[in-house]
């Protein structure tokens, strides 16, 4: 198990530098620790090649599922959905995903490193599930049972006043009903790195995390530096403060490859201020404490 300094500010910036050395080193493909019914994991799927979408994609997909309200994970081109006997409705808007093509170009005569091979980028349209009919989707999973429950994170969270709400396939924290949403337990699987039980609670405290941004608790603002990518901020300082409460609560024994995989999506769009990490990290270490203060006030 990692040990951290004493000192709560040292500990966070040590997670911090942590995650930065993950992401740097390459951390791999991101997961998401529970089964959706739609069919596979968390994450944008192709409804006729059953392939993840990658990078950037996954980002703009969550983000548009997000905004619409969409609960599925499945998306398609239009042809694709009709070759799968689908019909896109009338009206509907589609999302856009970028793929890249190679060719052989001419190969530059002053770097000894260019092969010659070219990409280009292509966009492509897609749309979900939730936009087509004559679609019939897969089955839902089996449940694989209760979670060994951790009760002293329980206890935090009990101290904190969130209000958990169980079912459904969705984590989120919504605001109009100031709740937070998580699948049933029962969905997670886990991942390479993390337990069923690690996964659960990991995922619920960065829930937590959302819980604390609104007006009348933290009023978190972003400010100029993030620009109209609030929302990209956000959920930087969410999964920050995960890995942060990962290790002080003793869910995870160490810094988890997850969060670093995770993280490195969201960091594609922030490509242009390569130290917002650690502005998002204050911000995380900011809503921490202030959970700890709710919990310390009982």
């Amino acid at each position: 198990m990692t040990t951290y300094p004493s000192s709560r500010r040292d500990m966070h910036a040590d997670i911090t530098n942590q995650l930065v050395a993950a992401i740097e080193a390459g951390p791999g493909q991101m997961t998401m620790p529970w089964r959706r019914g739609g069919g596979g994991l968390h994450l944008p799927v192709n409804a006729d090649t059953g392939s993840n979408y990658q990078g950037i994609n996954v980002i703009s997909l969550w983000v548009a599922a997000e905004s619409r309200g969409y609960r599925q994970p499945l998306w398609a081109t239009y042809r694709q959905w009709a070759a799968l006997g689908a019909q896109v409705r009338k009206g509907e808007k589609a999302a856009h995903v970028i793929f890249y093509r190679e060719y052989e170009g001419k190969p530059d005569a002053e770097d000894a490193d260019d092969n010659g091979k070219r990409r280009v980028a292509r966009a492509s349209a897609v749309f979900n599930a939730d936009q087509v009919e004559g679609f019939t989707l897969p089955e839902p999973p089996e449940p694989l049972g209760p979670i060994a429950r951790l009760e002293n994170v329980d206890r935090f969270v009990r101290s904190t006043g969130a209000r958990i709400v169980h079912g459904g396939d969705r984590a989120c924290y919504q605001p109009s009903s100031d709740q937070i949403r998580m699948p049933d337990e029962g969905l997670f699987t886990g991942t390479q790195t993390m337990t069923r039980d690690e996964a659960y609670y990991a995922v619920l405290v960065h829930e937590l995390i959302h819980w604390t941004g609104p007006q009348h608790r933290l009023g978190r603002e972003m400010g100029k530096r993030f620009g109209d990518q609030a929302y990209v901020a956000e959920e930087l300082v969410a999964e920050i403060s995960a890995a942060f409460l990962c290790a002080e609560l003793q869910i995870t024994q160490d810094v988890r490859p997850d969060h670093a995989s995770y993280l490195s999506n969201w960091m594609q769009l922030l490509k242009e201020d390569n130290r917002a990490i650690f502005t998002a990290a204050a911000r995380a270490a900011e809503a921490v404490n202030w959970l700890k203060k709710q919990k310390a006030a009982q």
